[in-house]
């Protein structure tokens, strides 16, 4: 369940249904399993390594499934909150509207674009709510929240995704890497690359052919960090009204700027780009022309199709090539 804006109760959800954890939980035996041929093995380390192998994957099943499932529902009058574990009973909990004294909306330090409602009661217990899954309404829903439930001195959250912000922005400004820094790494990897060679005739041994070949790569690495380490900046984007800004580094630290409009776009996605729907999902534009713009890192997918959707809304993209 999400928050929706445009009904009375706002519901928002934490934790993954039980087809996910199938999935996640069927995936992490199957590798641990893979490891369960060494068990058969005279090999004293290779025993202990599946060993090992199938205590972390039986861990991490065990931790998919207990993970328990958490419901809000805000209503004008009270907070409901429903927990239920995989295998257990539905625990319920009602907060009245009169508990409730303060209301605070931490961001989150590991994904910027999360935020979550800190409610503090009249007995000093604080309640944390899932996240917002709707991030371009924040604002917006944590203003509702505060006006039903008369809290006072509700600070408004800093959100650059917010929809009432006349410029969205993805991302972290960027800056080049200074010269000083490019030549420390630099000179590392030259050192790190002549450190064989040099301790083989230090000891008065002949070098190997892979001693002599790491100095012409050490070389080249030194090369490589010297004219494209501003390239792993990434992108800073800028979304407007009627466009897109987006910024990058050229390998000198000169800065690069692209614009996207609306006519340009074929479609529009949300991707997984890392490990987890949880957190690495981005936004996907391409253009007619054929070339990609990958966003910056937003959060789980929910959150990356909000995203999306205001994108979408901004450029006035036509619905046929919108695949959110």
């Amino acid at each position: 369940m999400d928050d929706a804006t445009t009904s009375t109760d706002i519901r928002l959800r934490e934790g993954s249904s039980i087809a996910q954890r199938l999935i996640v939980a069927g995936c992490a035996a199957a590798v641990a399993l893979c490891f369960t041929p060494g068990l058969l093995t005279h090999d004293i380390l290779e025993i202990i390594i599946s060993v090992v192998a199938l205590l972390v994957g039986a861990g991490f099943v065990v931790g998919i499934m207990v993970a328990p499932a958490v419901v809000w529902i805000i209503t004008p009058n009270e907070i409901l909150i429903g927990r239920q574990s995989p295998f257990g009973k539905l625990r319920t909990r009602i907060v009245a509207k009169d508990d409730v004294t303060a209301l605070q909306v931490p961001g989150s330090k590991r994904v910027k674009a999360r935020f979550q409602l800190v409610f503090t009661l009249a007995s000093g217990e604080r309640l944390t709510s899932p996240p917002i899954s709707d991030v371009t309404h924040v604002r917006d829903t944590v203003a509702r929240i505060a006006a039903q439930f008369e809290v006072p001195n509700v600070e408004d959250p800093v959100n650059p995704l917010d929809a009432s912000n006349a410029e969205m922005q993805l991302g972290e400004p960027l800056e080049a890497f200074s010269a000083r820094d490019i030549r420390i790494v630099s000179l590392i990897a030259v050192a790190l690359s002549a450190l064989p060679y040099a301790y083989k005739l230090w000891r008065g041994w002949p070098p190997s052919h892979v001693d002599i070949l790491l100095l012409p790569l050490g070389v080249l690495a030194a090369f490589a960090v010297h004219r494209y380490a501003n390239l792993v900046t990434g992108a800073f984007w800028i979304i407007r009204e009627s466009d897109i800004r987006v910024e990058r580094l050229w390998g000198d630290g000169s800065l690069r700027t692209d614009h996207i409009e609306g006519r340009d776009v074929k479609t529009i996605t949300v991707e997984r780009r890392g490990r987890s729907e949880d957190e690495h999902c981005i936004v996907v534009i391409r253009l007619h022309s054929g070339r990609r713009f990958r966003s910056p890192r937003i959060g789980s997918r929910v959150e990356a199709r909000a995203v999306g959707t205001e994108i979408v809304r901004r450029l006035g993209i036509a619905a046929e090539s919108n695949k959110i």
